[in-house]
């Protein structure tokens, strides 16, 4: 479509060089007309604005004339037509919108990329949104993006399995890529991908069939997750311990006002001066009514319902629980 569209301006712009071209050179060689007044008749007569000629016409002058105002009433309104369409295309506004929307992500650090806007695509960008955490988009179905195009939703349109576009969604300034194609196959070119472009990202990817699970993690993703699985595992476990995964599913980790019930705190916020304390030096439990549940070391180990005395690494974080006003004075206490 952008093809024609740029084809239809050159023939336009050609069309209209044409006729101005022969208008100058016959007024000047065949009339004896100067360069200026062959410039000039030419103008006038293209034009329609019906200015003096600069002298009398005879026979052929009148004929040629006539000729050339005919001819440039067709292919000016030809070529006013294809430029407006130009102009004003939904094609042209969105290369504009894009651009836009390009230099916001050229400015943005430790975002998230989230590749595909399908079901679980969606439910990550519900989530980051949620948390106010900035990420970007990649989708390759156009009318997707075309009915977030009056939103604030930084967008790229293309396929993510091509580094361009990886590229222009900032993959190198990222701190995280979610694969959330329905491909496995697709997610393992793009785990690939962004793995050799950017070796500190973290890669989360989706996966269908359990045979994708370990190519997945092969080729660099830190976290596989099946939703099949999941949902298979959820709906079985309320058949065997109903009331504990009811009491879960009751525990909220939305980001949304007023529901939150577990949240994460990074070392950096919990001792912001540096100085490793023992859980208990904290006083979290006092300070806030939140209970500590467990504890993620800096080597990426869980403990949970850890000791009182066991002290905080620097790139540790704790995870605590509360009701949503005991996690709302948790998130003011410690700038969260």
């Amino acid at each position: 479509m952008k093809r024609l569209v740029n084809s239809k301006i050159y023939g336009a712009v050609f069309l209209l060089i044409f006729v101005f071209s022969i208008g100058i050179l016959v007024f000047r060689f065949f009339s004896g007309y100067t360069w200026i007044d062959a410039i000039y008749m030419t103008v006038i007569s293209i034009t329609t604005v019906g200015f003096q000629e600069v002298r009398p016409l005879g026979p052929f002058e009148k004929m040629f004339t006539s000729l050339l105002i005919l001819s440039s009433i067709f292919i000016v309104g030809y070529a006013i037509s294809v430029i407006t369409e130009y102009i004003l295309s939904k094609n042209n506004i969105g290369n504009l919108k894009q651009k836009r929307v390009q230099k916001k992500i050229d400015l943005l650090r430790n975002h998230v990329i989230v590749c595909g806007y399908g079901r679980n695509g969606k439910q990550a960008i519900e989530k980051l949104d949620d948390y106010k955490k900035e990420f970007v988009v990649v989708e390759i179905d156009e009318q997707i993006v075309e009915r977030f195009f009056e939103t604030e939703m930084l967008f790229i349109t293309g396929n993510a399995n091509e580094d361009e576009v990886l590229l222009q969604a900032g993959i190198e300034k990222a701190s995280t890529i979610i694969c959330a194609l329905p491909s496995d196959a697709d997610n393992l070119f793009i785990v690939l991908s962004a793995r050799q472009m950017n070796p500190e990202l973290k890669i989360i990817s989706r996966a269908s069939e359990e045979t994708s699970y370990q190519k997945l993690k092969l080729a660099g993703a830190d976290n596989v997750i099946m939703p099949d699985k999941i949902g298979g595992d959820h709906m079985a476990n309320l058949v065997v311990t109903p009331d504990l995964v009811e009491f879960l599913d009751n525990l909220s980790v939305s980001g949304e006002k007023d529901s939150i019930n577990v949240e994460q705190i990074p070392f950096e916020n919990v001792c912001p001066d540096g100085n490793q304390k023992a859980i208990l030096e904290l006083d979290i439990r006092n300070k806030t009514g939140c209970s500590v549940i467990g504890y993620k070391a800096s080597g990426g180990e869980y403990i949970v319902n850890p000791e009182p005395s066991m002290k905080l690494e620097k790139g540790s974080s704790l995870i605590l629980i509360g009701r949503p006003d005991q996690i709302k004075n948790l998130k003011k206490l410690y700038n969260v």
